[in-house]
């Protein structure tokens, strides 16, 4: 492990990510390897136990690690890695409320009715490995920020205190405070880089968060909207054939 992000979510992480991985220090460990290898997820369901974790066999093959599920263990993660640089992402504190509002707590927040009826898969057959990435997914983003996401006041103040927790742990000749608007100077001076040749990635916005996750849910609800609407549409035909083959009743 050569960099450690420990930033929270929302303050350019995936383009501090996509910057790492154009530098030589990819693969980027972040909850897309979860997401891809589920398995992964039972050594943060131990450390969240408070067992004993190998971080150095977790990471093993990483050059990076920017983002969920590692900052919410960024403590053990840099001290653990005593050679590797850090990278403390941050933003106006109101900007990242806002932009938090909108993305990580609104996709974590209970979907309406609807959507959960027509999401439902009905029994299935446990599957350990699922059970155990949806309890990280679910509960690293409230460790990351010390809790449930709150009001602004309080959140802003969790996040300033981030900052300073984190300044106050890594000397300063190994830690950068990066704003991702800063772009490629301040990130290539501090790891000993010439500058490429290309801008600076600018990825997940709020904007483009949000379409994501419209596209994913699109994708889930749509051929069940469509399934649905068939299967009642038979029902009705059904009932219609039915209900004129069926003779009339004399009148009594």
């Amino acid at each position: 492990m050569q960099v450690i992000g420990v930033g929270f979510l929302r303050t350019g992480t995936t383009s501090l990510a996509l910057a790492l991985d154009r530098l030589g220090y990819g693969p980027c460990y972040n909850m897309r390897v979860l997401n891809a290898e589920p398995e992964r997820a039972a050594d943060w369901a131990a450390a969240m136990d408070g067992q004993t974790v190998d971080w150095g066999k977790v990471f093993a093959g990483y050059g990076c690690s920017v983002g969920s599920p590692g900052t919410a263990f960024w403590r053990d993660i840099v001290d653990a890695f005593p050679d590797a640089k850090v990278v403390l992402t941050v933003r106006d504190p109101q900007r990242w409320y806002d932009s938090a509002a909108q993305t990580m707590s609104a996709v974590l927040a209970t979907p309406p009715l609807l959507v959960r009826v027509l999401s439902w898969r009905g029994p299935r057959r446990p599957d350990p490995e699922a059970e155990v990435l949806d309890r990280v997914q679910r509960t690293t983003w409230e460790r990351e920020i010390g809790g449930a996401f709150g009001e602004r006041a309080e959140m802003a103040e969790r996040f300033e205190r981030h900052v300073a927790e984190v300044k106050a742990h890594v000397p300063e000749d190994r830690l950068l405070v990066f704003e991702a608007k800063d772009g490629w100077a301040p990130l290539c001076a501090f790891l000993g880089l010439p500058v490429p040749d290309e801008p600076f990635p600018r990825e997940n916005d709020a904007a483009t968060f949000k379409r994501r996750q419209r596209q994913a849910l699109k994708r889930t609800l749509v051929p069940r909207i469509l399934a649905t609407t068939a299967i009642a549409t038979g029902a009705a035909i059904t009932w219609a054939v039915h209900r004129k083959r069926r003779p009339s009743q004399p009148d009594r």
